[in-house]
């Protein structure tokens, strides 16, 4: 029989059935003859360069790649070596946008405009604190939390204290900016609004009546464009925090229960802490969002596909552990990325699952086996999948653990997962028990054995009439 293994199924002390997604492997739906879908290996980070200070964020302004690392904002050539251009004051994470002439960073509170050969702040006292920004028919437009500002459109360093707007539909403070179809998006804490360019002498900006969306985000780092739309985590009143789209007016939650239950492990001001962002490659439609010790990825393609939400967990080391790529930039033919620690940028490669160098664990299981309370014997267990692209060199093992409360496993069964050029390699395990009730099967596997897994095969024998 064949059993499902895109997403497993596991317990909790809540006495809950919880779903259980793949770590490090990506679900791809995809008809191959064996399987309507599979699982393949996810990306390994390579090393790229060097920098002075943690990455904080990163954008391709006109065909090269501008980061903020540490206090200096910085060009990263093709060939990964780096150039500092200048000084930006602040910590976390900072916000780009660019207009015809300058390169817009957002650091602190403050806001910074780069022409390709100076470096300059605006300083003019009208602006105020910058929470977020952007750029929109000539203007840079700037949000304190409380008010909407722009900036003149002869000179983007002055302020007009008159031009001044607000999001007034509800006293939530504004907490992101986005451009979508060229009008501007605020994203309030409960609310969304938005404004159109309608011009005039004061404020250039009128809010879009009947366009206000009663869910709102976190803070500037929670939110991020996705395909014709904008994704962010937060709620409406009285809600807890989920994962939600902008949709035809209105918002779409694309949290499973299991991903609202992992969030809520978490508390608001950790979430706000958090970041997300977007990345469409190989006609995968992720949305990644960075927890403190996993990173959650939606894919809309696979979603539609298969028309249930796609979710799996990216993790770097063994068991859960911080993702360690962040900021995805486009650039030079490459994904190029920052390590959320340490003073490094890499590039995203498929030609191994390593991170950084150092070997990453992957996971997944099994739905509930299951033959009406009446038992089965396991004589075998194989997984069919594309084998031989192992490290050369090296001998790596998968092993596979049962449980038959959804809690507990067994100890784990090793088999080696074959060497390299070993492609037509099976992976079988034999004499593997049985069960009373039901059972979940969960395989664990290194980046050194690197297997794309399309099925799980098991040939039981039923007990009982």
């Amino acid at each position: 029989m064949q059993i499902p293994i895109l997403s497993g199924i596991y317990t909790d002390d809540n006495s809950d059935f919880r779903t259980m997604y793949p770590r490090n492997m990506i679900p791809v739906p995809k008809e191959n003859g064996i399987a309507n879908g599979y699982l393949r290996p996810a990306e390994g980070i390579e090393q790229f360069s060097e920098v002075d200070g943690v990455d904080r964020g990163g954008i391709n302004w006109n065909e090269e790649c501008y980061r903020v690392c540490g206090d200096q904002l910085v060009k990263v050539k093709s060939t990964g070596e780096v150039v500092n251009i200048g000084h930006v004051s602040g910590t976390g994470y900072c916000n780009f946008d660019y207009s015809f002439d300058h390169l817009a960073i957002n650091s602190g509170s403050r806001l910074y405009l780069y022409d390709g050969t100076e470096l300059k702040q605006i300083t003019d006292p009208d602006l105020g604190k910058v929470k977020d920004f952007v750029w929109v028919d000539g203007y840079f437009m700037t949000t304190d939390g409380e008010f909407l500002v722009v900036t003149e459109l002869n000179d983007p360093f002055a302020v007009n204290p008159l031009k001044y707007g607000s999001s007034e539909a509800d006293p939530d403070p504004i907490n992101a900016l986005f451009k979508l179809r060229n009008e501007v998006y605020a994203l309030n804490r409960y609310t969304i609004e938005v404004f159109d360019n309608v011009g005039g002498d004061n404020f250039p900006f009128s809010r879009v009546n009947g366009a206000m969306m009663t869910r709102g985000t976190l803070s500037p780092s929670t939110c991020c464009k996705y395909l014709d739309t904008i994704a962010f985590v937060g709620s409406g009143k009285n809600e807890p925090c989920s994962i939600y789209l902008c949709s035809n007016g209105g918002t779409q939650r694309i949290a499973t229960r299991e991903i609202d239950q992992i969030l809520r492990q978490y508390t608001e001001a950790q979430l706000a802490e958090c970041l997300l962002e977007s990345r469409i490659v190989d006609a995968h439609q992720w949305i990644y969002f960075h927890l403190p010790d996993k990173t959650l990825v939606y894919d809309a393609a696979a979603s539609q596909a298969t028309n249930q939400q796609v979710w799996f967990f990216l993790c770097s080391g063994f068991g859960e552990g911080r993702y360690l790529a962040q900021n995805h930039v486009w650039c030079y033919d490459k994904w190029i990325v920052g390590h959320p620690y340490q003073s490094n940028l890499g590039t995203l490669t498929n030609a191994s699952g390593e991170h950084w160098g150092d070997v990453t664990e992957w996971s997944f299981g099994t739905q509930i086996i299951y033959n009406e309370s009446r038992g089965a014997i396991f004589y075998q267990l194989e997984l069919i999948c594309l084998t031989g692209r192992t490290i050369f060199g090296k001998s790596p093992t998968i092993s596979t653990q049962y449980s038959t409360d959804g809690s507990t496993w067994s100890n784990g069964r090793e088999i080696s997962s074959g060497k390299t050029g070993q492609r037509d390699k099976r992976l079988v395990w034999f004499q593997c028990g049985h069960m009373v009730n039901w059972r979940i099967q969960k395989f664990t596997g290194t980046s050194e054995s690197r297997l794309s897994v399309a099925r799980l095969e098991a040939q039981l024998e039923p007990l009982g009439a």
